[in-house]
Parts: structure tokens; C-alpha cells; sequence
């Protein structure tokens, strides 16, 4: 255990996102998620919420200040709908260390694919809501 760091961050996980430069990409993944067959890279957070896992991250992960959109998540297909509740849960998870964060752009099932495959890792979760997934693009950390 170290102090000041959250039980819920694996050596794994600290060391993915330590190992991350500015622009690297890292996704949560629910469980539903296909990470094997979208990543060498995955680790393993079975049984953590996205929300919870985000709180944990923030205040050790500063977002790309120079993109847009740093938060990316994947849109419903046609004919489902998003819970609401479950951005907010991550936005609130997030600002707690990043208030001015911004909302997350939506892209579709399989532009979002694209995009995790391109990702530094996959941090695959327990999280079981639907389009549950998040992708998260490190900034320059400040000395």
C-alpha cells in the first residue's frame, strides 16, 4: 500500500498509467466489453466500478488540455438509448480532482472500437451499465 494512492489502483494500473506519455489513451472497458480481442495490453479491475476506478485515477492523470474532447465515449446504437446517470456518475467522479472538465464526446460502437485498439491499454472492469465504457487521453503533467 503506498499513501496518498487508492487501494483500487493495481501496481498494474500504476504502472500502465505512469508509463503513459501526453496524447497515450487508456480505456475503461465494462465487462462486456471485447478487451482481449481489441488489446495486448489489458489489465484486469474485476468486480470495480468505472466511477469509483476514475475517482481513484483523476487526482494521478491530468486530461489533454489541448484536445477538444480528452473523455470519449461510445454513443447507443440506433434503436437503444443512454442512461444518463451513468456519464454523470463519471463526470462527478472526475471533477472531484477536475472541476472544469468538460463532457465527454460520443462516437459510435465501432469508431470506438477503432479507437481502443489504438489505445495504450484496456482496463477491463466490473461494470455492468450499459455503453459503460470511457476512453481517457493523458495531458502534459504539471512539474
Amino acid at each position: 500500500m503506498l499513501i496518498g494512492i487508492s487501494p483500487l489502483i493495481s501496481p498494474g494500473l500504476l504502472n500502465t498509467l505512469y508509463l503513459m506519455g501526453h496524447g497515450d489513451e487508456i480505456v475503461l472497458a465494462d465487462a462486456h466489453f471485447p478487451g482481449e480481442s481489441h488489446s495486448t495490453n489489458v489489465i484486469r479491475a474485476d468486480g470495480l466500478k468505472i466511477a469509483s476506478l476514475l475517482e481513484a485515477i483523476a487526482p494521478l492523470f491530468i486530461l489533454d488540455q489541448y484536445v477538444e474532447n480528452p473523455l470519449i465515449m461510445m454513443d447507443a446504437v440506433e434503436g437503444d438509448t443512454l442512461d444518463p446517470t451513468v456519464e454523470s456518475s463519471y463526470l462527478n467522479a472526475i471533477r472531484k480532482s477536475w472541476p472544469d472538465t468538460s463532457l465527454p464526446e460520443r462516437i459510435d460502437r465501432f469508431a470506438f472500437y477503432n479507437r481502443a485498439r489504438a489505445a495504450f491499454s484496456i482496463i477491463m472492469t466490473g461494470e455492468t451499465a450499459k455503453y459503460g465504457n470511457i476512453i481517457l487521453k493523458k495531458g502534459v503533467t504539471p512539474i
